[in-house]
């Protein structure tokens, strides 16, 4: 009994679990990019990573107070600030002292933004979003980051003080003899945004790895459960989609750009960017058409389940018929009724009771009513 209960609410805890995810997902997808709204003020410190470099050495630190940011105004290397947290003082304060412009001021220091990039006062700005694999079924998370292009400086500023995805950036710039290293302050403004859109896959994959499990569970048997996570994913694909394919137009006005902080010989690098956001635009779109397919694939199987059924019920009713007929008539209060008297009259009328539907059963059978090759939905 116990074992019963168990498999029985365990499909309902699923089932309730992912309906919750699905309602805020559906949010998050009916509402994509909601007006600009102030960052969300913490009373966390601002976390801040320097990397102060050029081909020869590099300098990092990580400083508790946001006055040692503004010494780097006047450095003559490459200078990568990096702010994470929701410190909306501390942020102001610093993007302030680098004199960006008020209204780049005004994109960084609101939330819920549509990818954008901006170019004003010998600066470039870009907003775009991170995306990561939630974990345990909690779908697509995003991250909104800017990224400012100074002489000589980038600033980028995050929400998570938790993740991000420039690990292998960091790395890069420990070794002397990589590009990073020997490059300005452009190129490491190309390899941020390049490694944005390269992490992109990586939750494609993760996606994808979904899309398929979720076939496979309807290959087996279609349940409530997996059309549950049909839907889940359908939103998923949506909300993907919102946040990626902007940024094929914010790469494409970048390759156009005139800007002289990005080096000829750096824009070049920005078309392998747009290569590669073209080649996640067009996997999520191959992705959308699966789940789209795989909707229509439950629907078939259940339509198919269910048609066997009314299929099977023919069948029954269609053989009990002469069994009803007969009993019908010999059951009718008349003085005269054929064979009533006879001593194998009771026997006769039963024979024909079993042969009859013997037969039509071996007729449907003659007529191939009975599929062979039906898919096993056990």
């Amino acid at each position: 009994m116990n074992t019963y209960i168990k498999r029985t609410i365990k499909p309902l805890t699923q089932i309730t679990k992912l309906l919750k995810s699905s309602k805020e997902r559906t949010q998050a997808v009916v509402h994509p990019f909601k007006p600009p709204t102030p960052l969300k003020t913490t009373d966390q410190p601002l976390k801040i990573d320097i990397y102060d470099y050029n081909h020869e050495n590099i300098h990092k630190a990580q400083p508790d107070g946001i006055e040692a940011c503004l010494a780097y105004r006047r450095s003559q290397n490459t200078t990568w600030i990096n702010l994470e947290g929701g410190n909306e003082e501390g942020i102001k304060t610093i993007i302030t002292a680098f004199d960006i412009h008020y209204l780049i001021q005004e994109d960084i220091l609101s939330y819920g933004q549509r990818p954008k990039l901006d170019e004003m006062d010998d600066m470039v700005f870009v907003l775009l979003y991170m995306l990561y694999d939630g974990q345990e079924g909690a779908g697509i998370e995003t991250e909104q980051i800017s990224i400012v292009l100074l002489p000589n400086t980038v600033i980028s500023i995050q929400q998570d003080l938790d993740k991000d995805v420039f690990d292998g950036v960091r790395q890069k710039l420990n070794f002397a003899n990589t590009k990073l290293r020997q490059s300005n302050a452009d190129y490491l403004f190309y390899t941020l945004i390049d490694t944005i859109v390269d992490s992109y896959f990586g939750v494609l994959e993760k996606l994808g790895e979904r899309i398929t499990a979720v076939e496979e569970m309807l290959m087996k048997k279609p349940t409530k459960t997996a059309y549950a996570q049909i839907n889940q994913l359908r939103k998923e694909i949506i909300l993907l989609k919102r946040n990626t394919a902007p940024v094929r137009d914010l790469v494409s006005n970048l390759l156009r750009n005139d800007s002289k902080l990005i080096n000829e010989r750096t824009n070049k690098y920005f078309k392998d960017v747009y290569d590669h956001i073209i080649q996640a635009n067009e996997l999520t779109e191959n992705y959308r058409d699966m789940v789209m397919g795989l909707q229509d694939l439950y629907m078939n199987n259940i339509n198919l389940r269910t048609n066997e059924v009314m299929k099977t019920m023919a069948i029954v009713t269609t053989v009990m018929a002469p069994a009803t007929v007969i009993g019908g008539i010999f059951g009718m209060n008349f003085d005269v009724i054929p064979y009533r008297h006879q001593e194998w009259g009771f026997y006769g009328t039963v024979a024909a009771m079993l042969l009859i539907p013997i037969g039509m059963i071996l007729w449907f059978r003659m007529r191939g009513w009975f599929a062979k090759d039906l898919p096993n939905h056990e």
